[in-house]
């Protein structure tokens, strides 16, 4: 279930950012926050594990804060709290909102040991729910339509031919069919 932390991050990320700037920020599975289709935040879980036992399990976000511009290669799919709200933004306060947002939602996930308890969140806030996605998967490249996630945190994307496939994180990458996301 460790994995599972990875959108518990993101879904505390996405709910700060939005209470802070006072602007829409939404998550794109399993692991970025975008604000009007523009990557924000990528959030990246390391997990050490010893005789079948984790360890530890560190989820940590980078968050693009007060950058005014972006290198050519990433400007067109890249903004920050700062272009997206028109104000400087405090650091601490963002880190403040996330650690309680997150206590919360893992709280949820501890009682409930799984994403079922976060599930109807998590999906209002999935920035590609009901769109067409391509699916990057080292066995082969698919689209179908992104229909949220089930209790175990995986993406649930439906084909052409109406099956139904979990997306499994780590396994693959989700892109938008006409953009980023």
């Amino acid at each position: 279930r460790a994995s599972m932390l990875t959108l518990i991050a993101a879904l505390a990320v996405s709910k700060a950012i939005s209470e802070k700037t006072g602007q829409e920020a939404g998550i794109k599975w399993p692991n970025d926050i975008v604000m009007n289709g523009k990557k924000v935040c990528g959030i990246l879980t390391e997990m050490s594990t010893e005789l079948m036992e984790i360890q530890y399990v560190i989820p940590g976000t980078g968050i693009n804060v007060n950058q005014m511009e972006f290198p050519d290669d990433i400007k067109a799919t890249a903004t920050s709290l700062r272009i997206e709200s028109g104000k400087i933004q405090k650091r601490s306060e963002i880190i403040a909102a996330i650690m309680e947002a997150f206590e919360g939602y893992y709280d949820t996930f501890i009682e409930t040991q799984d994403m079922s308890g976060l599930i109807e969140e998590y999906n209002a806030n999935l920035v590609n729910l009901g769109n067409e996605v391509c699916v990057l998967d080292p066995a082969g490249e698919y689209r179908g339509v992104s229909e949220g996630i089930n209790k175990e945190g995986a993406l649930l994307v439906r084909l052409s031919d109406g099956t139904l496939k979990e997306i499994i994180s780590g396994e693959v990458s989700v892109r938008g069919v006409y953009g980023y996301v």
